[in-house]
């Protein structure tokens, strides 16, 4: 019942304040409202703040779905320009803040994802137990008709699977939504004892894939998280920024369009089969999935698809171990089909996102996704990579230092180099989250790059250099210190 009430007073405050279902609070009401949800996520913002502009709208979609849960979840927004007693007491001192509250107090601070999709998943994983038990064959048949997968655990009596089954649902209840029963009514409809079962919403069925999702393994934690995460998606998954966990193996097809199952789910499923035609021949060999184009608008620009991204009908990249690959066809099942086959046999050219390469070099060696493979991973010489931004004040600081550093390693055999990684593709080898992040490749290995975390001075560079260049440095002695003439 308290579910109930908070939803319905949480429904009435929301058209009251007209803001639709994320609700707005204030100085004065706060801390009296708070206390009304049994859980709420609270974004405390600044109108001006970039990242929230961009998330403003993800939270009004979630609000909705969110509020709708069993228990409802309130969405709530405080704008720290004029509310500013509410948002010096709970610490805010960036944009957005965003806390998770339990009755009215601070439980935690928000960690997830910050799309529509991720929100509701990892909040709806904070609600109530990990897992919902389902007392009769009206909770069963409310919760397989849902609008998500749901993970079922049907036990006739007490097992380690469901031991198991229980933990798993602890751990990942920020990713999927979890249920078991022992009514022996609903294991009856069901047809299962001792299984575990995703079901798949109604609005995914199709005649290519299984509506459900049965795991044949044991009762270890590890095998049904992995059966979870890798299984459970079907031959073309709706693939989302809040599940990309589940997306992660290569070779990969992705395919975007607007892909929209509350406002056009005739027109997702009529391109969507398009794909599963084609993704049947391909089981356990490729992944495929479908993405809506606006949720991955710069994911289709770095994939080269850009100058396609306004197209009518789907585009499609495939993702390999060699590069990515965007289809320059028109979508169709007999274009998908040759496509992939091609990229599979070797027969496609991989997209890299690539500078002009530099008709000269000085002693600072410029990188680009053309030359990459050339100067830095086929050369014959140690090499010290900086993946930088022209934007980045710290980028801007070393510059000078870098430029000294290659001057005076220039008759040393080792290769100073750096590469603009906003303009150019940054190999699968290296993983750059960062401005600046630099890389040690000793010449002999060259697919174990070494991430450079020393000092960003040049005396420090010359030191890491001369420690741990493959054949010593010419004028340093592995110390970092400068050779005399008598020692040359």
């Amino acid at each position: 019942m308290i579910g109930a009430k908070t939803a319905f007073f949480a429904t009435l405050l929301a058209v009251a304040y007209g803001a639709g279902a994320v609700l707005e609070y204030t100085d004065g009401n706060f801390d009296d409202l708070i206390k009304t949800h049994e859980l709420a996520l609270v974004k405390f913002y600044a109108p001006w703040c970039g990242h929230c502009k961009r998330m403003a709208p993800e939270f009004e979609k979630a609000a909705p779905k969110l509020l709708a849960n069993d228990p409802p979840v309130a969405l709530i927004k405080v704008d720290c320009t004029v509310e500013k007693t509410v948002c010096e007491t709970h610490g805010v001192k960036g944009y957005p803040t965003l806390k998770i509250f339990r009755n009215g107090v601070v439980a935690q601070d928000y960690d997830g994802p910050r799309e529509a999709d991720g929100i509701i998943k990892f909040m709806r994983g904070q609600s109530g137990p990990s897992s919902k038990e389902l007392n009769s064959v009206a909770d069963f048949d409310k919760i397989i008709a849902g609008d998500e997968n749901v993970v079922i655990g049907f036990f006739e009596s007490e097992s380690k699977l469901k031991d198991s089954f229980l933990k798993v649902a602890d751990t990942e209840r920020d990713r999927f939504s979890f249920a078991h029963t022992s009514n022996k009514d609903v294991l009856k409809k069901a047809g299962y004892t001792d299984d575990i079962v995703v079901y798949v919403p109604k609005k995914l069925h199709n005649k290519f894939d299984s509506n459900e999702f049965k795991y044949d393994g044991n009762y270890d934690t590890d095998k049904i998280k992995n059966f979870l995460v890798q299984e459970t998606v079907g031959l073309a998954g709706i693939r989302t920024q809040g599940n990309l966990y589940q997306f992660e193996s290569k070779p990969i097809v992705i395919v975007y369009y607007n892909v929209d199952y509350v406002k056009d789910p005739k027109g997702s499923n009529y391109w969507r089969n398009r794909v599963l035609k084609v993704a049947q021949n391909y089981k356990r060999k490729v992944q495929f999935a479908v993405s809506n184009k606006e949720e991955f608008s710069q994911e289709i620009e770095t994939n080269g698809l850009g100058e396609r991204k306004d197209s009518d009908k789907p585009i499609v990249v495939v993702l390999t171990n060699e590069g990515k690959f965007p289809m320059d066809q028109e979508f169709s099942i007999d274009n998908l089909q040759q496509f992939v086959d091609e990229v599979l046999s070797g027969n496609a050219e991989p997209y890299m996102k690539s500078e002009a390469v530099p008709e000269e070099q000085g002693d600072l060696k410029v990188a680009v996704g053309k030359n990459f493979k050339e100067l830095i991973l086929d050369s014959d010489k140690d090499v010290l990579i900086e993946f930088y931004a022209p934007w980045c004040g710290h980028c801007k600081s070393l510059a000078p230092k870098y430029e000294e550093l290659a001057t005076k390693l220039k008759d040393e055999d080792v290769i100073i180099a750096k590469m603009d990684a906003t303009a150019n593709d940054v190999p699968p080898l290296f993983e750059v989250r960062g401005f600046p992040t630099l890389f040690w490749l000793p010449k002999n290995s060259k697919s174990s790059p070494v991430p450079y975390n020393g000092g960003r001075e040049v005396k420090d560079f010359v030191s890491f250099i001369s420690r741990h260049s493959t054949d010593g440095l010419r004028g340093y002695a592995r110390d970092g210190k400068k050779k005399k003439k008598t020692e040359l």
